[in-house]
C-alpha cells in the first residue's frame, strides 16, 4: 500500500476506524487488484478509468466518485445517505443498517467496468 495511504489510515480517528476498515475490506474483496493511492488528501481507489474517493471526515466518511447512473439503485433506496452533487455521506449509525452486499453493490456500481 502507497506510503501516503497508510499513514492516512493510520490518523483515522478510532470512532471512524471501522467503518472506514470496512469500506476499505469491501473494496479490496470486490477488487483485489486495486492498490489505493492519496488524491484530493484521500485515499483513492482506481479500477480502469473508474476511481471512487473515500474520506473520513467528523461525520464519518464520504464516497466521492460514484457514477450517478449505475448507483441510482443504492440512492434510490437510501436517499438520505446523498449530500450534494456526487457525495454518499455514512455515520457509523447509517452504515450498520447497510449490509455489506449493500455496500458492496455500490463499490461495484462504482468500479467496474
Amino acid at each position: 500500500m502507497d506510503v501516503d495511504v497508510q499513514a492516512y489510515i493510520d490518523g483515522i480517528a478510532p470512532e471512524h476506524r471501522a467503518l472506514f476498515d470496512r469500506v476499505h475490506r469491501l473494496i479490496v474483496t470486490v477488487f483485489p487488484q486495486v492498490n489505493p493511492v492519496l488524491s484530493y488528501g484521500m485515499p483513492t481507489y482506481r479500477v480502469g478509468g473508474r476511481k471512487l474517493h473515500v474520506g473520513v471526515w467528523r461525520h464519518g466518511i464520504s464516497l466521492y466518485g460514484w457514477d450517478k447512473d449505475r448507483a441510482a439503485g443504492f440512492i434510490a433506496r437510501h436517499p438520505g445517505l446523498a449530500s450534494g452533487k456526487g457525495t454518499i455521506r455514512l455515520r457509523s449509525q447509517d452504515a450498520a443498517e447497510l449490509s455489506d452486499e449493500e455496500l458492496g453493490g455500490l463499490v461495484r456500481a462504482s468500479l467496474a467496468a
